[in-house]
């Protein structure tokens, strides 16, 4: 797949304050976001208003102070905070003649950036696609002149917009793919519940050490950057504790505040690894201060997908750089101080994790006739053999098994 060259993005912000929500912090998140696109940010606008406006974004005396802006630091273009209708990015690239986008483009960028597994890729067509099919009507114009840069990465510019027949007939052969590897998914969670393993979702904002901490703890080489969205894909491995338990880790996708809908929609494969899970291990960037907001988000992210109500621990992450702060989160039912990057808390982490699976054991005490011996493997792959001593009459076993297999053994 040919891509077009990469050209250097000179960006200025521009948000709508409503309310006393915290625009400035939403600009920096933006600005860290147009980043990792490869965009650079030569200058951040706010406006207070009581509404976004429903033609332009931001009102007219705005918009002649972002253009007196644009010519002063030579800026190619805007990148709005929120996601503008087809009407406001065809208006506001009317009256700046530039280009124009917004949050979601800009989010979308980076998953065709960063997208590198066949599902991955099919995940961000999908979602570019939808985005894109919503703004046709007057975008031909703009389409046409897009030279390259942000909002241009991925399968998006193939002059599929230009027919809006083609772009559904795209969308429905990228959703009967997706629904196989959903289908896929599904056959390998099967496969996990039948051999009675313990699943945990990782999740958490993005950039907050996810896969660092997979990586931590069962020693895996999983893509780990300190960029958002650094890694899309998700990745299973199996943690072996000191009991011998075993459980499954899956690294998810991170979570981001205005996650645009069409994402969660095409990710929803991939997000709903939390939904199945058994525990939920939330990972959170303590040296972050924006913290408490950033959980805030994960939980409602969690609520929508039908993931909330788990046994969840939070990870309050990145300690040996987080100083004094103390964060606390009162919906999770533990938490543990950690650095996936030091190993501070990793053990205290396991013990935990190690602890929960063991709550969910019955207890087991009985003698084995010899020719019986077959079932102490049975507990031996699926629970914990606390003891077995040799008798005349048989192998006296205590230990602890899943309810699956409880009455297989006893």
């Amino acid at each position: 797949m040919e891509y077009i060259n990469e050209i250097e993005e000179r960006v200025i912000l521009v948000g709508v304050q409503v309310g006393d929500e915290d625009t400035q912090q939403s600009l920096d998140e933006l600005e860290e976001l147009a980043d990792t696109a490869g965009a650079i940010t030569t200058g951040k606008i706010i406006q207070s208003r009581e509404a976004v406006h429903p033609g332009t974004y931001i009102g007219k005396g705005k918009i002649e102070e972002v253009r007196s802006l644009m010519l002063a630091v030579d800026a190619t273009g805007i990148i709005c905070d929120d996601e503008l209708s087809p009407a406001q990015m065809n208006n506001l690239e009317h009256e700046l003649e530039c280009k124009v986008m917004d949050r979601t483009l800009l989010i979308l960028d980076i998953f065709a950036k960063h997208a590198t597994t066949s599902e991955g890729k099919i995940q961000v067509e999908l979602a570019q696609l939808r985005y894109r099919s919503a703004r046709l009507v007057g975008l031909r114009a703009s389409l046409s002149r897009l030279g390259g840069g942000i909002g241009t990465r991925g399968p998006g510019e193939k002059k599929l917009e230009t027919d809006r027949r083609l772009i559904r007939k795209r969308i429905t052969a990228l959703k009967e793919e997706l629904s196989q590897v959903e289908r896929h998914r599904e056959l390998l969670r099967t496969g996990r519940s039948r051999g009675n393993l313990k699943t945990a979702a990782i999740v958490g904002y993005t950039n907050a050490g996810k896969s660092t901490l997979l990586n931590a703890l069962t020693g895996s080489q999983v893509l780990s950057q300190d960029k958002l969205f650094a890694t899309l894909d998700p990745t299973t491995r199996s943690l072996t504790l000191e009991d011998g338990q075993q459980l499954l880790l899956t690294d998810t996708v991170g979570f981001i505040r205005k996650l645009p809908h069409n994402l969660v929609e095409a990710f929803k494969s991939t997000l709903e690894e939390a939904k199945y899970a058994d525990y939920i291990i939330h990972v959170a960037d303590v040296s972050n201060p924006q913290v408490e907001l950033q959980m805030h988000v994960v939980y409602d992210t969690l609520r929508e997908l039908g993931a909330d109500g788990k046994k969840t621990i939070t990870v309050f992450n990145k300690q040996d750089v987080a100083g004094d702060v103390t964060v606390r989160d009162l919906r999770a039912d533990y938490t543990v101080k950690t650095s996936a990057k030091t190993g501070e808390g990793l053990q205290e982490l396991q013990e935990l994790l190690g602890k929960l699976i063991s709550e969910e054991l019955l207890y087991v005490e009985r003698v084995f006739p010899y020719q019986e011996a077959g079932k102490i493997q049975l507990i031996r792959e699926n629970g914990q053999l606390l003891s077995e001593e040799y008798t005349e009459n048989g192998i006296h076993v205590k230990a602890r098994v899943p309810k699956e297999i409880y009455h297989k053994v006893i």
